[in-house]
């Protein structure tokens, strides 16, 4: 005999037997194979309110049909593949010659900052940069400042620098290039007139390898010592027309008479001082003097150059003169010791340490940091 069948063990919900109270059967819903995140694996949700339609304000606008192509798509960066440019020297460079070519590692982190310094230091120009390098003390550098610096801009730049000795006091800056002419700013002076292209100012100025020229002042003292404010600003007037750089070595004398038209004129300021104590103690004294006749503006923008002039600097604490002149400079930088400049002769670029041209390159640039941005974004051509 069929026996009968037990009942189903009771459905606890909650602590309640829910068996003898059965819920109703609930319609099925259908299958959503929509993905909605993880709520959607859980059956149906409850129905939302209807979301309004996006505003179509805050839509972006759809890209026209097509886009007339421009002269500017055609950029090296776009049509040619970049390639990693070879290392210029070193282990590097074996490397690379070693491995057939394989092996590229690139430039040092010192080739590529004298690579950005390089650039800023050719910032273009518009017009023409006027800096002259000042100190109340001599035998600190400021002739050989003069001179390399120059040098530095003339070898790396395509326009034209020129240095101009305004030392009353029979100055050496002619003797930092070769000898060309016996021509001197006098010359110039008496021929201004006369003066309608570069070839015709090029023949009072001395050449040296860097391109740098430079116009000497008379060797008599008694004549020089008579070139004043006029005679600079009528320099200034003809060199302007034909070279964009124009470094002027000052004398000792800042009451000399052309020192007003000097500092009337300049763009920039460079202060020169020794490592020693007495050197800082007269630049500081020329930014104090400055100061007081009303040229703040040159001082706040002014660069003091430490001209190491000895091997060794001595007991002097050089952090602390870095710290001084920085807090009345815009920048200060440091100049090592270089045997070939203590010779005094001519400036050979090539003959320098190369810590010293490295120093050189991070003064032009920071000269360079200085000049007037050229703005071409109104210019239009008719």
């Amino acid at each position: 005999m069929a026996q009968p069948m037990n009942p189903p063990p009771p459905v606890y919900h909650g602590g309640v037997d829910t068996s003898a109270h059965p819920e109703p059967p609930r319609p099925e819903a259908p299958l959503d194979f929509s993905y909605g995140g993880p709520e959607s694996y859980g059956g149906p949700q409850p129905p939302t309110a209807a979301q309004p339609a996006p505003s179509t304000d805050l839509l972006p606008a759809p890209p026209p049909a097509h886009l007339p192509a421009r002269y500017s798509d055609l950029s090296t960066s776009t049509l040619l593949r970049q390639v990693k440019p070879p290392p210029s020297g070193g282990w590097r460079r074996a490397l690379y010659s070693l491995s057939g070519h394989l092996i590229n590692v690139g430039e040092s982190p010192r080739t590529i900052r004298q690579n950005s310094l390089t650039v800023q230091a050719n910032k273009p120009l518009q017009g023409c940069y006027r800096i002259a390098l000042l100190s109340l003390k001599g035998g600190v550098g400021k002739t050989t400042i003069t001179a390399t610096l120059g040098a530095t801009f003339a070898s790396i730049r395509g326009d034209r620098v020129v240095a101009v000795d305004a030392n009353p006091d029979r100055g050496t800056l002619s003797q930092k290039v070769p000898l060309e002419t016996a021509a001197t700013v006098r010359h110039l002076l008496r021929d201004a007139d006369g003066v309608a292209r570069y070839s015709d100012v090029r023949s009072y100025t001395n050449q040296g390898p860097s391109r740098l020229e430079v116009l000497a002042s008379d060797s008599d003292p008694a004549v020089s010592e008579a070139f004043s404010a006029d005679d600079y600003r009528r320099t200034l007037e003809v060199l302007e027309r034909f070279y964009s750089l124009v470094l002027t070595d000052c004398g000792t004398g800042l009451m000399h008479s052309a020192m007003t038209a000097v500092l009337e004129k300049s763009d920039a300021l460079i202060v020169v001082s020794s490592g020693s104590v007495d050197g800082a103690r007269s630049a500081s004294a020329t930014l104090d003097w400055l100061d007081a006749h009303g040229h703040q503006d040159l001082v706040r923008n002014s660069i003091a150059v430490i001209n190491a002039v000895r091997p060794r600097s001595g007991k002097v604490d050089m952090r602390k003169v870095v710290d001084h002149f920085s807090q009345r400079c815009r920048a200060v930088r440091l100049i090592p010791f270089d045997p070939h400049l203590e010779e005094g002769a001519e400036v050979d670029l090539a003959r320098l340490k190369r810590e010293t041209r490295e120093a050189l390159l991070e003064l032009a640039a920071t000269v360079a940091d200085g000049f007037p941005n050229i703005d071409r974004t109104n210019e239009h051509f008719v």
